[in-house]
């Protein structure tokens, strides 16, 4: 039975490359980086009532209060020092089987050597407030110097049963800026000693936005 949870490492979108396969082929690939992502805490069953690993990514230069309070809280700058843990600019939760793990732990890209295919979560690029053209691919009006009606949207409006305009149609909104998963992406490569993952295929996001990664779901190596 297929895990429900999956470890998930943090990473930040480097930008987007091109690879030869072995036939001279060319290859999308999306760079991500990804530095070594720590345990800072383990929940149990039997103190919190559940079980999950709190993982921290980033770290924050310094570890001077006065340094790192822009950064992160001083609750949380004192709970790493007393954890004796580099402060970290962003925690995540992983409800996965805390068996095997500590606090302090480093988790790097080894945990993907053994993967073909990764999921990648991450927030797509906001475009803002668009009309229904760009948003939605409607065709528009016609282009001539006399119609008025080149972009909009057309009659959204009923007679009078039922007399109002139904919810939920496409309109004019804000564009972009939603989570987004990927499932199944292919992995290119892995060079470990760079922290880098190149994984086949496009990754929403701008370059240096944040990436979740987990192992496929869909597809056991």
């Amino acid at each position: 039975m297929k895990q429900k949870h999956r470890l998930k490492l943090m990473g930040k979108k480097i930008g987007m490359t091109t690879v030869f396969d072995d036939q001279g082929g060319t290859i999308p690939c999306t760079v991500l980086y990804v530095e070594p992502n720590v345990v800072t805490q383990i929940k149990t069953l039997e103190v919190d009532g559940y079980e999950a690993l709190k993982i921290g990514y980033e770290k924050v230069k310094g570890q001077n209060l006065k340094k790192v309070q822009s950064k992160i809280s001083k609750p949380l700058f004192d709970d790493y020092k007393k954890r004796g843990i580099e402060s970290r600019k962003r925690l995540k939760e992983s409800r996965v089987s805390t068996e095997g793990y500590e606090v302090g732990q480093e988790l790097d890209l080894s945990v993907f050597e053994s993967e073909k295919h990764i999921d990648v979560q991450a927030v797509s690029k906001g475009k803002g407030y668009q009309g229904v053209m760009k948003l939605h691919n409607f065709k528009g009006g016609p282009s001539a110097h006399g119609s008025g009606f080149h972009r909009h949207a057309g009659s959204t409006g009923m007679r009078s049963t039922p007399g109002r305009c139904f919810p939920g149609s496409p309109r004019a909104s804000r564009m972009g800026g939603n989570v987004h998963t990927l499932q199944s992406l292919k992995i290119i490569s892995i060079q470990k000693e760079k922290n880098l993952l190149l994984v086949k295929g496009a990754v929403p996001g701008s370059r240096g936005s944040m990436v979740y990664l987990s192992k496929a779901i869909k597809k056991e190596s």
